[in-house]
């Protein structure tokens, strides 16, 4: 009973009821080994840049984990109180595995390092792996390409993973929407 109301739950915060509604608009997928720190985090920063910055884009934003360690857990607390800092609630959220669907449903499937890309590999269909990209590719002023887990590292690590990825949404919704309407935005 428990799993099927955070299945409600998330649901009502992060997608529509119906499917067709569910498969409308651009998707974007952010993924990490075990879906409770990095891929959460950047879901919910990459969603609170896109209402800041294009809430008329249609899009779908979820997160999930390339292995099965927290499934129905939800973000690590220490990620969810470094994002509440500034302003983003991860609390609603909670882990999912990868699935072969996923590259049907997302047109962006964004992961965190380069050990997760090669995971995605292995799941997605070849005809899909021009969708996988690295978060930071969006990001090349940083001059790295790893979003470093910070699992078992100190507070600190949370923080440095919100900077990254704060800067690497403002490039992705920038690719995203180029993508949907073919031009640039000034």
């Amino acid at each position: 009973m428990k799993a099927i109301l955070e299945k409600l739950r998330r649901g009502s915060a992060a997608e529509p009821a119906d499917a067709a509604a569910a498969d409308a608009g651009f998707g974007v997928l952010f993924v990490c080994m075990g879906n409770i720190c990095r891929s959460p985090t950047a879901e919910g920063v990459f969603r609170k840049i896109w209402q800041e910055r294009a809430p008329e884009l249609v899009l779908r934003i979820d997160s999930a984990g390339t292995h099965a360690y927290h499934i129905g857990e939800p973000p690590d607390p220490r990620a969810q109180r470094a994002a509440l800092r500034r302003g983003i609630d991860l609390s609603w959220q909670r882990a999912r595995r990868v699935q072969p669907s996923d590259f049907e449903r997302f047109d962006l499937v964004v992961a965190m390092d380069h050990a997760n890309v090669a995971a995605l590999y292995e799941v997605a269909p070849a005809e899909h792996h021009e969708r996988i990209r690295l978060m930071l590719e969006f990001a090349p002023h940083l001059g790295r390409l790893d979003v470093p887990d910070p699992y078992y590292g100190g507070a600190n690590g949370f923080e440095y993973v919100l900077d990254l990825v704060e800067e690497a949404s403002i490039g992705l919704l920038e690719h995203v929407r180029t993508r949907i309407l073919g031009v640039r935005s000034s």
